[in-house]
């Protein structure tokens, strides 16, 4: 039974030993791959970085960068190289660097129409500036320093592009085009980053001695999804070099872009002292008090000295400037105004409508009074003496006064349906109005159709006054030919079609020309 229990506990310390080791060696990586695990101070570089927005400035230049060949800044990035054919292009840092250790994290895209590319972009960390029309992807050969090598084009017919390598030189030997440089390579690993969904990222770390370049495959959007590509131990490389990115085309071509530069210092934990940070919000609040009760103590005593000018200073200024409430009651009181205004108008317009039916009615009560064969009742003050109408055979009974009623009655629903529509067209009016001025200055508008869709309501609207006269003339139930025969005793007789006919006229005419008004304002405010 122990055995038993024996041989069922030693495979479980087993997996747990396996995975403790597993553990201690992913921590161990970690701390070496990201320096700030283990307390180094970072520092980011901005004269050895670039990144956009406002990459590039308005006559072309990139700050503390200069590039050449054929190489295009623009506000968004960098192409260091373009897709057509034969063509190079580098990008330099202007000033040497101050640090040792460094961490540089570039993004970039090559993009191409097709299934292989060519030739590569490249890296470098060198003791000095490379040409922009070098052979060596874009920059000159025999370096000292580092070159990182995206190599996206098969010399060697290996099928094992596109590639990314790490190369050292000290400025004797040359690179080995023949065999993509496999024969000079420190490491390296391969990795397809050619028309990838997003842009692809490399980090590349050089702290103590080691080189780590990290590879994001730009398949997915999140920006700390790196992987290992190489990392190679007792690398020596030169003080204060210089930072660039080259890259060229050859019978292939891709649109090599970069967009980010960032590049990072690392130092040694207590190597570099921050500045101490100096807190004056505490002394600059002590003095602006300071300041402002002396100033105080200056106006009281020259109020103190000058009474009369103090008073009229301060009813100076009480002129010029009002106080919250004295705002408030002047925009209530100007609101009150135009009130009362409206309605002083709507009064007068009641009173136009009440004098003009006053009138009606005396009229038609003297027409029915003449009528019976009645004496006329003496004028009012002020109103023009009627002439009397000769007798009528034929009193007028109580159909014909409720026949004129609902004759009046439809006459004013039928005034009421032509001020409905003059509003329709006011507004549409209005909308095309707003409409023009909402469109854009730089763009020739056509009226064409503004002005027929106008003669189209216009037309609608006679049709409907049309059909309410000829809907009036069927409510009085008088025949055409009727109303053209009918005796008029004397001159001053007008026929109801008349009547509307005219005052619809007018009606139209005024509202043409309120309309041709509109359309006349809004187009001279186009000119200012």
């Amino acid at each position: 039974m122990q055995a038993t229990g024996s041989k069922l506990l030693l495979p479980t310390i087993c997996k747990f030993l396996a995975i403790f080791c597993i553990i201690v060696q992913a921590n161990y990586v970690a701390a070496n791959v990201n320096p700030s695990a283990i307390g180094v101070h970072r520092r980011f570089e901005y004269k050895y970085s670039f990144k956009p927005p406002y990459l590039a400035q308005k006559d072309g230049t990139v700050p503390f960068w200069e590039y050449g060949g054929n190489a295009i800044a623009s506000a968004e990035s960098v192409r260091v190289a373009p897709s057509l054919r034969s063509q190079k292009g580098a990008i330099w840092t202007k000033s040497q660097t101050n640090f040792d250790w460094w961490d540089v994290e570039i993004v970039f895209r090559v993009t191409g129409r097709g299934r292989i590319g060519a030739d590569g972009l490249a890296f470098w960390y060198t003791t000095e500036k490379g040409d922009y029309n070098g052979p060596v992807f874009g920059s000159s050969d025999r370096w000292n320093g580092l070159a990182i090598i995206f190599d996206s084009f098969d010399n060697d017919n290996k099928h094992n592009n596109p590639y990314i390598s790490a190369v050292l030189n000290d400025g004797t030997k040359q690179y080995d085009h023949t065999n993509d440089g496999t024969t000079q390579l420190l490491s390296g690993c391969l990795r397809d980053f050619r028309n990838k969904p997003f842009p692809t990222r490399a980090r590349i770390e050089y702290y103590n001695n080691v080189l780590t370049v990290l590879i994001h495959n730009g398949m997915t959007n999140n920006n700390d999804d790196y992987e290992m590509c190489l990392r190679a131990d007792g690398v020596q490389l030169p003080k204060n070099g210089y930072f660039g990115i080259s890259a060229a085309t050859g019978g292939l071509a891709d649109d090599h872009d970069v967009f980010h530069f960032l590049t990072t210092s690392l130092h040694a934990a207590g190597q570099v002292q921050e500045p101490p940070k100096v807190d004056n919000q505490e002394k600059l609040t002590q003095e602006y008090k300071e300041y402002q009760e002396k100033l105080e103590k200056q106006k009281q005593e020259y109020k103190k000295e000058h009474p009369d000018e103090a008073h009229k200073d301060e009813e100076e200024w009480e002129e010029f400037y009002e106080s919250e409430n004295q705002r408030e009651l002047r925009q209530i009181w100007q609101g009150q105004s135009q009130i009362a205004e409206h309605l002083r108008e709507l009064s007068r317009k009641v009173d136009e409508i009440i004098g003009r039916q006053e009138n009606t009615l005396s009229l038609v009560s003297r027409g029915f009074a003449a009528s019976a064969g009645q004496a006329l009742p003496p004028p009012a003050a002020g109103q023009v003496p009627v002439q009397q109408l000769p007798a009528v055979t034929g009193a007028v009974t109580r159909q014909d006064v409720d026949l004129l009623i609902a004759n009046q009655n439809v006459l004013l629903s039928t005034i009421r349906e032509i001020r409905q529509l003059a509003g329709d067209i006011n507004v549409r009016t209005d909308n095309i109005q707003i409409n023009q001025k909402n469109a854009p200055t730089a763009q020739i508008q056509s009226t064409g159709y503004d002005v027929q869709t106008l003669i189209a309501e216009m037309r609608d609207g006679m049709n409907q006054v049309k059909q309410g006269i000829s809907h009036v003339g069927q409510r009085l139930g008088m025949p055409q030919g009727s109303a053209q025969t009918a005796p008029c005793p004397t001159g001053n007789c007008v026929g109801v079609t008349l009547f509307l006919s005219v005052t619809v006229v007018q009606l139209l005419l005024v509202f043409i020309y309120n309309i041709f008004k509109n359309r006349s304002e809004a187009q001279a405010k186009k000119f200012y």
